[in-house]
């Protein structure tokens, strides 16, 4: 009964002395509340306008409050503490502004500024969930390579799980848990502290310098590769034993030949500043989140900056081979994202794709109809056409009616198999007739594909739980000659990923050149989001 039909009860009197005053003295404190509760619901009905998870949520549970009833002390206090370090976590702390939420909690002096409390803070926590989640960031929006489909959350499922769980322990358990993840917070943690004490020192201004120099470029690197930790304190002003074994570790953990001799590549990865380090792990940890999700017990992993491959078992590398990746080029980048490898093609053709067919060939066969004679003309309905036939002057790139194919051979482009995982991207991992690219320590050469360097053995493991001979099979289908197909069963996730920075189990944190400068357009795009490197005492 609302305050208005109490009113209209009264000159009724309906009833009189004790009862009267119990009445009356019971509508008067009953009515406030009612009052009250009406103005609560209103004010959250008016500020979740706009965002539907939100006002489904507190329709479905007729308006009670999540964060600001009398019995959400902890609640409060967790998801106010979680907004408070989230700037440990690679995030821009400002988006999530606890001390804004503490003074709309604190002054909320009537129903209707605790409601409007009670919005903000569910937006503070969705927003909070959705970044350390899954990322903050829409990656197609930074780079167009970064094609990836992110592991969004539903929001109305979010507040639903969180107002059933307990708040502090759903909270700590939003970030990816994972290795990687873990390992990136652990060195996120370190360089900050290096940063506190001042970076790792002068840099070596030498070009290049060896085993038995001395000097004081041999100094500078001596001491730059013990504030790294890969080199105990010394005195020593000669680049001996030593220093050349730090210089092979360091050159393992960033890509390099291990060679030793500290080299204008190494020199250049040497002189790379403690910020920048720092830097490339948060835009790390941001990659973490797009890939907060399952892998797949056993999957693969084409990491584009370190140019591999690697097959994963139930967490542990199975099968590693070098790869060679798109060139960087707006055209030939190799794309970020995952899908299924569903089969194999053994002795492939090779279907030349339309846009090196124009771009590539048709200029050279108009300049003579018989160059890359490996190539067979086919028309629109598959059938071969002779180059005697056809003047190729008079086709432009888009008037060119024909299309290119490469038959089986050991010559073929595509080498004797090609592992698919069929994607509008049309990116596949393949073999190669081309082996010398390998040895080098970039290798960006391709088209946009993934050439494998040891495609056969890569080919076994996919097999190997599907056959008791991996090898008897696909030599079977190899000796024939002829193209065929084996199926992968059941398919394995492939993932595309691009980490310039990643732990390695039991050692060093690795490094990796950002080969097609995504990460530093990322790194652009978090910054303007708010985060910021930050140093720490220690």
């Amino acid at each position: 009964m609302s305050t208005t039909d109490f009113r209209r009860l009264r000159p009724q009197r309906v009833a009189t002395g004790l009862l009267a005053t119990l009445l009356i003295w019971l509508f008067a404190w009953l009515a406030p509340v009612h009052a009250q509760g009406i103005a609560f619901k209103q004010a959250v009905a008016e500020a979740a306008q706009g965002d539907q998870a939100i006002a489904t949520f507190y329709a479905g549970r007729d308006y009670k409050p999540l964060f600001t009833g009398r019995g959400d002390g902890k609640r409060r206090a967790a998801l106010l503490t979680a907004l408070d370090n989230a700037g440990a976590q690679g995030l821009p702390a400002s988006r999530y502004d606890a001390a804004a939420l503490q003074t709309a909690l604190k002054s909320a002096t009537s129903e209707r500024a605790l409601g409007q409390a009670e919005v903000l803070a569910a937006k503070m926590f969705l927003q909070y969930a959705h970044d350390v989640q899954s990322g903050m960031l829409n990656p197609r929006s930074v780079d167009s390579g970064i094609v990836r489909t992110l592991p969004r959350r539903d929001p109305l499922q979010q507040l639903q799980a969180f107002s059933k769980s307990s708040p502090a322990g759903f909270l700590r358990a939003l970030p990816p848990a994972t290795p990687q993840y873990a390992s990136l917070m652990a060195e996120k943690q370190r360089l900050e502290k290096v940063l506190g004490r001042g970076g790792w020192g002068p840099q070596v201004s030498a070009k290049s310098l060896t085993v038995g120099q001395s000097g004081a470029q041999v100094v500078a690197l001596r001491n730059r590769l013990i504030a790294m930790e890969y080199l105990r304190r010394s005195a020593s002003s000669t680049y001996d034993g030593a220093l050349q074994k730090a210089v092979q570790q360091f050159q393992s953990d960033h890509g390099l030949s291990t060679d030793g001799v500290a080299g204008p590549d190494t020199l250049k990865a040497v002189n790379i500043q403690p910020e920048d380090r720092l830097g490339q792990i948060l835009v790390g940890m941001e990659r973490e989140r797009w890939l907060n999700m399952p892998l797949g017990r056993r999957h693969i992993l084409v990491n584009i900056p370190d140019y591999t491959a690697r097959v994963i078992d139930n967490g542990k590398e199975t099968f590693v081979t070098r790869a060679v990746v798109g060139s960087n080029s707006a055209d030939r980048r190799t794309p970020e994202f995952s899908d299924l490898m569903e089969f194999m093609i053994i002795n492939p053709s090779w279907n030349v794709p339309r846009s090196i067919t124009i771009k590539e060939y048709l200029p050279q066969l108009q300049k003579n109809p018989n160059a890359a004679s490996q190539l067979q003309l086919v028309d629109s309905n598959g059938r071969r056409v002779s180059r005697a036939s056809v003047n190729f002057s008079q086709y432009t790139a888009a008037t060119f009616p024909y299309r290119l194919q490469e038959p089986p051979s050991d010559g073929n482009a595509l080498g004797q198999v090609k592992f698919m995982f069929p994607n509008p991207y049309n990116i596949y991992l393949h073999d190669t007739p081309s082996k010398s690219l390998f040895a080098r320590d970039r290798r960006d050469f391709s088209h946009g594909c993934v050439r494998l360097s040891d495609p056969f053995g890569f080919a076994y493991v996919l097999l190997a739980p599907q056959t008791s001979d991996p090898k008897a099979l696909f030599q079977s289908k190899l000796d024939g000659g002829k193209e065929s197909r084996i199926n992968i069963t059941p398919p394995v996730p492939v993932h595309l990923i691009y980490r310039t920075a990643w732990a390695v189990p039991k050692q060093r944190m690795n490094y990796r050149d950002d080969v097609y400068g995504r990460d530093a357009r990322l790194w652009t795009a978090m910054q303007k989001a708010g985060v910021s490197l930050r140093a720490a005492e220690g």
